[in-house]
C-alpha cells in the first residue's frame, strides 16, 4: 500500500514538474478566471451609471490644469472606488457635458468598454473599463467637449501676422567697436 502512495505522488510531481503539465494547469487557471470575469461583467444600466459618475467627478474636480498624466492616473484611481457629490454639480456644466458629447457602451467578450464620442473625437476615445463587477475610470478632462466652436482657426489666416511694415527697415544701431584692454583691476 505504501508502495502505491509513492508513486501516486510520483505521478503528480512529475505531472506538475512537466511542461503539458504546466500548460494544462495554466490554461485550466486562465479558464477559471475567464468564467469569473464573464460571471461578473457590470451591466450597461451600471456601466452607464458609474461613467456618468466618475465623469461629473472629473468636472467637479478639474480647478486647475492637470499637466502630468500621472494626476490624471491617481484622480482615476480616487474615482473608481468614490462617487461624486451633487451638491457640487455645476447645472450649466453638465448640460453643456451632454450637448456635445455621447456616450456609447461596447460589449467584449469579458469585459465592457464606455467611450466618448464628441466632435474632437469622432471615433470616440475610451473613458471606462467594466470588469469583474467594477468599472474604472479612465476618463481625463481634455477628453471631454465643453464648448462648441471651430477647433482650428481660419484656413487664410497667416500664421505670423508682423507688427512692424515690411517696408520698414527699422533704425540703425550705434556700434561701437569694442577692443579688449585686459583686466582694468590688475
Amino acid at each position: 500500500m505504501n508502495q502505491f502512495n509513492n508513486n501516486n505522488n510520483s505521478l503528480t510531481k512529475e505531472f506538475t514538474g512537466s511542461c503539458l503539465g504546466k500548460i494544462i494547469i495554466t490554461a485550466a487557471i486562465l479558464f477559471v478566471l475567464f468564467l469569473l470575469c464573464v460571471f461578473t461583467l457590470p451591466d450597461e444600466q451600471m456601466m452607464q451609471k458609474e461613467t456618468d459618475d466618475n465623469v461629473r467627478q472629473c468636472l467637479q474636480e478639474n480647478d486647475s490644469l492637470h499637466n502630468d498624466v500621472f494626476d490624471e492616473v491617481i484622480s482615476n484611481v480616487s474615482r473608481t472606488f468614490t462617487e461624486a457629490d451633487s451638491t457640487f454639480d455645476d447645472k450649466e456644466t453638465l448640460n453643456t457635458y451632454h450637448q456635445f458629447n455621447r456616450l456609447e457602451i461596447y460589449d467584449h467578450t469579458f469585459f465592457r468598454t464606455a467611450r466618448i464620442i464628441n466632435y474632437k473625437y469622432p471615433q470616440g476615445v475610451r473613458i471606462g473599463i467594466g470588469i469583474m463587477g467594477a468599472v474604472l475610470s479612465t476618463v481625463y478632462y481634455d477628453d471631454l467637449v465643453l464648448t462648441s466652436g471651430a477647433i482650428r482657426g481660419d484656413y487664410n489666416e497667416r500664421l505670423l501676422n508682423p507688427v512692424i511694415p515690411e517696408d520698414d527697415l527699422g533704425d540703425n544701431v550705434n556700434l561701437q567697436p569694442y577692443h579688449y584692454q585686459g583686466n582694468p583691476d590688475n
